[in-house]
């Protein structure tokens, strides 16, 4: 199994969860983690995510199965409130971001989620970051809907991830059992 861990806005790929999951994964010789650095504007990230999938012997168009933490729904939205008066915004020594990007991240929305019961949604009612009712209920309004995990309290950083490697692990195992019977 492949696991590509893709990391939020303004971190990077050595995340202390994507970090989490590789140590984790480490003693599994059947799991892969990649962990790529998406510090760039949007549309270069979805084209190395897109050969990075390829590189991993899948391809885009088959709705591999995912799991999102605490996923943002209208990021350029939330960034254009957060830092308007900022933009273009340095958020790493070779990427600003600007409306261009917002732009894009825009127009690369889906108005639904596709293939939902291959995704698992873990959200936390106590993300100080985004609200996750968006989440919820995007994710729940698919048909067929996602699997949603939403827990009291937490944080935006899902402080307690690691408790939650083997349900993931699980969840994308099943997702892929399930592609090939």
């Amino acid at each position: 199994m492949n696991i590509i861990y893709l990391h939020g806005f303004k971190s990077s790929s050595s995340s202390i969860k994507g970090q989490l999951l590789e140590q984790y994964c480490a003693k599994y010789p059947d799991i892969q983690v990649h962990l790529p650095d998406l510090n760039m504007p949007p549309m270069a990230a979805i084209q190395k995510i897109a050969k990075l999938i390829q590189s991993t012997y899948l391809v885009a168009q088959a709705h591999v199965p995912a799991v999102l933490i605490n996923p943002a729904m209208r990021p350029w939205q939330l960034f254009r409130e957060l830092f308007d008066d900022e933009l273009p915004l340095q958020v790493h020594p070779n990427w600003c971001l600007n409306d261009a990007d917002l732009g894009q991240l825009e127009a690369m929305a889906l108005p639904t989620a596709q293939d939902a019961d291959k995704i698992l949604v873990l959200l936390q009612q106590g993300d100080e970051v985004l609200d996750y009712r968006a989440a919820h209920r995007y994710y729940s309004s698919a048909r067929p809907p996602a699997l949603l995990m939403t827990e009291a309290n937490g944080s935006h950083g899902m402080d307690d991830f690691a408790e939650k490697i083997p349900l993931l692990l699980q969840f994308l195992s099943d997702c892929i059992k399930k592609e090939t019977e």
